[in-house]
């Protein structure tokens, strides 16, 4: 993670034209995600919120194409033996130690329709889409505490910031947000504005996570080399130009409990 300071204006007063990157482009998108569903079934679900930008897609990862992962469809690389397990259909982890699990199989284009629910405050973990074999490999092998290449789809709790100012209530956190930043990690990835102080995560275009204690849905849309972020039914985040564009699909603990379920994936063209 980096920690330049480098100024770069606030997200929160970003004008609508500062926004475009992301706003235009989730139009882009959806556009074409729904024309995706309207020949596969009904499962681009639309729901209106109460603000004046109109009806988003909320896509929970079920109809024509969709599968849902399970136990079977994971393998540990650098976790513990009890760091991860499975209970009526609910993934829970301990968060310790550092370290992923990542799918049985590589994944190129794809949709991700995931809930995470942090169960302390402060929580901390994410979703690595695209992580390198290679890397994958060599971790699996040594077997150390660590997190791989790939572009990180970030879980943070909303208490996350006031655990990192414990002790130092003016160290800097400008360069993280809670709600959805996403960036990459030993790959190349040009993210959409706004942006990190130092250029180099999309941070989220508003706020939309809920706090520990309560279920958020991410859906992710991986394909040709871009990677967009819905959080609990609305476009916030993503980037283009990925360098890497097949690979595992990795969680990650990084320190704290959190559940994960309804895990659904589905490979597209």
């Amino acid at each position: 993670m980096s920690t330049d300071p480098s100024p770069e204006p606030s997200r929160k007063n970003l004008t609508r034209r500062g926004l475009f990157g992301v706003a235009g482009a989730s139009a882009i998108a959806l556009t074409g995600a729904q024309a995706y569903a309207d020949g596969h079934g009904d499962d681009h679900k639309q729901d209106k919120p109460s603000g004046p930008d109109g009806p988003y897609a909320f896509i929970d990862g079920t109809g024509h194409g969709w599968v849902t992962l399970g136990e079977k469809d994971f393998s540990k690389v650098n976790s513990a033996d009890d760091t991860w397990s499975w209970k009526d259909g609910v993934l829970y982890c301990t968060g310790k130690p550092l370290s992923v699990m990542r799918t049985a199989k590589m994944y190129g284009n794809v949709e991700i329709s995931i809930e995470w629910n942090h169960r302390k405050k402060g929580g901390n973990s994410g979703l690595f889409v695209w992580s390198d074999k290679e890397v994958i490999d060599k971790m699996t092998e040594e077997g150390k505490p660590g997190l791989p290449s790939g572009i990180e789809v970030q879980m943070l709790d909303l208490g996350y910031e006031e655990v990192f100012k414990a002790g130092d209530p003016n160290r800097d956190s400008s360069w993280f947000t809670s709600h959805g930043d996403v960036f990459p990690v030993r790959q190349k990835m040009t993210p959409f504005p706004p942006l990190s102080p130092n250029g180099v995560r999309s941070f989220p275009s508003e706020d939309r996570v809920k706090p520990h204690g309560n279920w958020n849905h991410y859906y992710v849309r991986a394909i040709n080399g871009e990677v967009r972020l819905w959080v609990n039914g609305k476009e916030v985040s993503g980037g283009n130009n990925c360098s890497t564009t097949r690979g595992y699909l990795c969680l990650e603990a990084e320190g704290s409990p959190i559940e994960f379920r309804h895990i659904r994936l589905r490979e597209l063209p």
